[in-house]
């Protein structure tokens, strides 16, 4: 493939709070690209720019060797000569229209008289399973169904570039798994030119050709999903995407410890502890990569064992999500309830147990203090005894 839409040093300011800062994409003819960050990171704005929606103030943009914007040059081509669809996290459907006018919407205003005799409406409304609602009107349909109904009017038009602005953050968890399933199809059957803006990993991983994941008007880490998941490129970027557990770890004169003194063999597991400046690491895990013991014997050979005291316990069906103090870190982990749920139904908080994880789940990244304050978890648990 080929990058056929590039966006090149744009910066894009709000009064004085710059929101997206000289950022650089290439997104290739075909791809279905993730921009994905919490919010306030600059990721829908970023998009809006794209889109003609906004002014940026720096970079350019280019669609297919067209230049559409460029800050230097004085060129900024208006949205509806850029040949977008845009689907918007409000649906955003003409309430006086039907469905199917608000589909044919788009081929009105390009004048594509030939699409609209030829059926392309009711193709697009095929696509997404709303061929039977084409007489409606969006205030008789349910979320889910106006959702697909902006899809199908964002591609009825074959633009160059389909936008998508938090399609599915208003529909409730089952409608926004099937409308989520449904644009992945389409775009396997279409192969259509997407960027995708949302917060939420699950939707980015199963979406993305690429993930753009974005901080402060930056891009943290530009990578295929999978490449994403498994070597995080910052603390940053692990913890966003889901390595909820964060451990501190040391340098000492026999190698890497957690702040308690337990080894953490980094270099043994690949991780290559030494490409770490300084004395002090983060280390990051999944609530997944650890497992829960009664006592240190029961966890595996070669793996890291951690003394602590139960926080909390919530039963999840299956599973309890369990909450570990280990001398002074919170860490959040999946135990089975087949496995563990006799005795932790009946743990009380402050209970003492183990949790174990292999060194080869671990990412290690600089400490930004560049130190572990040793001190600390006996602070905290000083302050908390004042308190109370």
């Amino acid at each position: 493939m080929t990058s056929q839409f590039r966006v090149s040093n744009l910066t894009k300011t709000f009064g004085s709070n710059t929101i997206v800062d000289q950022l650089d994409l290439d997104i290739e003819d075909g791809e279905f690209l993730v921009l994905l960050g919490p919010s306030g990171c600059g990721k829908t704005t970023t998009l809006r720019c794209i889109a003609g929606l906004e002014t940026p103030e720096g970079g350019s943009i280019t669609f297919k060797d067209h230049t559409v914007f460029d800050a230097s040059a004085r060129i900024n081509v208006p949205a509806y000569k850029r040949n977008i669809g845009m689907v918007f996290q409000s649906y955003a459907l003409w309430p006086n229209m039907t469905v199917r006018e608000n589909i044919r919407y788009p081929l009105k205003v390009r004048r594509m008289k030939s699409a609209m005799a030829s059926g392309q409406v009711e193709t697009a409304a095929g696509m997404v399973d709303c061929g039977a609602l084409l007489d409606r009107y969006p205030s008789q349909l349910s979320g889910g169904q106006q959702q697909r109904v902006a899809v199908a009017r964002g591609l009825v038009a074959q633009p160059d570039l389909v936008l998508f602005d938090e399609p599915l953050s208003n529909l409730d968890a089952r409608l926004r798994d099937q409308v989520r399933s449904q644009i992945h199809q389409l775009h396997q059957r279409l192969g259509f030119t997407a960027v995708f803006v949302t917060h939420d990993q699950a939707e980015a991983f199963a979406l993305g050709d690429r993930l753009a994941i974005m901080k402060a008007g930056k891009i943290e880490q530009y990578d295929t999903p999978e490449r994403v998941y498994e070597t995080p490129s910052s603390d940053y970027v692990a913890a966003f995407i889901g390595m909820a557990n964060r451990l501190e770890l040391v340098r000492r004169h026999e190698g890497w410890t957690t702040r308690a003194g337990t080894p953490v063999d980094l270099d043994a597991a690949g991780i290559q502890g030494g490409h770490i400046g300084g004395d002090a690491a983060l280390g990051r895990m999944r609530p997944d990569d650890l497992a829960l013991h009664r006592s240190l014997d029961e966890a595996a050979p070669g793996d890291v064992g951690l003394t602590g005291e139960l926080v909390t316990s919530e039963y999840g069906g299956r599973y309890f999500d369990v909450t570990v103090d280990a001398g002074g870190e919170r860490l959040y982990l999946r135990a089975d309830a087949g496995r563990h749920g006799s005795w932790l139904r009946g743990a009380a908080t402050g209970s003492p147990l183990v949790v174990s994880f292999s060194p080869s789940a671990l990412r290690a990244f600089p400490h930004p203090d560049g130190h572990v304050d040793l001190h600390a978890p006996e602070l905290a648990r000083a302050a908390a005894r004042s308190e109370a």
